[in-house]
């Protein structure tokens, strides 16, 4: 598949999408959201594909909305837009497959909302983080009043939501707003290593464990989700992979 504003590759089960305007600093313009969205959507329909890594070219993960493409929109345009920027998000939280954001440097904006809607956060040591809506007369989006919340708790998100401030991949990880913080030269392997340790467990186990996960976060009952729990169990045993499963295992075993 050829694209615009994005690179997109696949190999040995994980799909990698590198954000590609890197001369913007990967701003998010319209084309990218749809490039972006198509490359997902191809990631989610490969049975192939079990792991899906995202990135960005360049210095900059993304550091969020392209300002350019904002000018002169009406209200009811710029309506029109964050519907469908609030729908590619719920797209990407919602995802089947595991995803992992390996932020390489500017996360700002929609682009750290893009990572906060992934399953795992892996950033560079001194990557830049943070929301500047507060500075520009904005608000934020992508679900990230909860997320990130979510993630490191009420007060400390009011504290970077209110402040506005950047913090780097460090303090990222010290706080719990990214899963761990490695030097830059080693960002992609370590997403690229986590990814393939999750592509070689079963994927629907995984894909029952996020879907499980997220019916948690959606605040069901208790009761709800431990039924979830039984009919996931159930359907897992059911497979021919479990049974394949338990033979290596007692294989291993001797």
């Amino acid at each position: 598949m050829a694209f615009e504003c994005i690179i997109y590759e696949k190999d040995d089960g994980i799909a990698t999408i590198r954000l590609n305007r890197p001369k913007v600093l990967n701003a998010m313009n319209r084309q990218l959201w749809a490039d972006f969205q198509a490359a997902l959507g191809d990631a989610g329909e490969d049975e192939q594909i079990r792991v899906v890594v995202i990135t960005g070219e360049g210095r900059a993960f993304s550091t969020g909305a392209d300002l350019k493409d904002s000018r002169g929109r009406s209200l009811a345009a710029y309506r029109a837009y964050l519907e469908a920027l609030q729908e590619a998000s719920r797209t990407l939280i919602r995802f089947a497959k595991p995803t992992i954001a390996a932020i390489n440097g500017y996360a700002l904006g929609s682009g750290y909302e893009l990572a906060l809607a992934c399953d795992i956060r892996i950033a560079a040591e001194d990557a830049q983080i943070g929301s500047p809506e507060a500075k520009v007369t904005s608000s934020v989006t992508g679900g990230a009043m909860r997320l990130i919340q979510d993630l490191i708790g009420p007060g400390k998100a009011r504290e970077l939501l209110f402040t506005a401030d950047y913090i780097d991949g460090r303090e990222a990880a010290r706080i719990g707003l990214v899963n761990r913080a490695v030097p830059l030269e080693r960002l992609m392997s370590e997403a690229h290593d986590m990814a393939e340790k999750i592509a070689g467990n079963s994927a629907f186990s995984v894909k029952l464990i996020k879907k499980g996960l997220l019916l948690a976060q959606d605040n069901v009952s208790l009761e709800a989700l431990m039924d979830f729990e039984v009919e996931a169990c159930l359907a897992c045993v059911s497979t021919v992979e479990r049974q394949r499963s338990l033979n290596e295992f007692a294989g291993r075993k001797k």
